[in-house]
């Protein structure tokens, strides 16, 4: 019996990997705090692989109070200094410092931080057939970088928005044979 067929990205040994793909990603996601976890891990991801993130999301969630909006909100330079003494998790101030100010941003959204994101869903995408059209960058993800950027996110460009809108199901980017496709 030949091996499943998934997204080339998913590679086929590590765990985690596959269950991400097959279980996680893709899907819909919605809630301010759920939504407001996948923003700041993006923002982490930047310039490493998917998979260091991934390892280390359970120590994220420790670390940054389960991604609670109004508790990250509240953090102060102690917490900064903590967070920067944490091995768990990436110690980029920088980036540290973008995920709590986006949790103030997403503090003060009127309706929330999953209905402005939402309001960028695109279900009519063209499914790609292979991994080579899936695109880095939409319109659709422009839009919603410009947005979140309107309202003061940090670490959100259009390359940012877009993975963003592939993992939580805005986008369905699962290839045309994908076993993950139509779950």
């Amino acid at each position: 019996m030949s091996e499943p067929i998934r997204c080339s990205w998913a590679g086929m040994s590590d765990p985690m990997y596959l269950a991400y793909h097959d279980d996680e990603w893709g899907r819909p996601l919605r809630g301010d705090d759920e939504v407001f976890e996948r923003v700041s891990l993006e923002a982490f991801q930047s310039g490493l692989s998917w998979l260091t993130i991934l390892r280390k999301r359970e120590n994220f969630r420790a670390a940054f109070d389960r991604f609670s909006i109004p508790k990250v909100a509240a953090y102060t330079e102690q917490d900064v200094e903590r967070l920067l003494g944490d091995t768990g998790i990436v110690r980029n101030r920088a980036k540290i410092e973008a995920v709590i100010g986006n949790a103030r941003a997403a503090y003060d959204l009127p309706g929330g931080l999953s209905e402005l994101v939402w309001r960028h869903a695109d279900p009519d995408a063209p499914v790609p057939a292979t991994m080579a059209d899936v695109p880095a960058v939409t319109p659709g993800s422009k839009a919603l970088a410009k947005e979140l950027k309107k309202h003061g996110f940090r670490f959100v460009g259009p390359t940012t928005a877009y993975a963003l809108m592939q993992a939580i199901g805005l986008v369905n980017d699962h290839i045309k044979d994908c076993l993950a496709r139509s779950r």
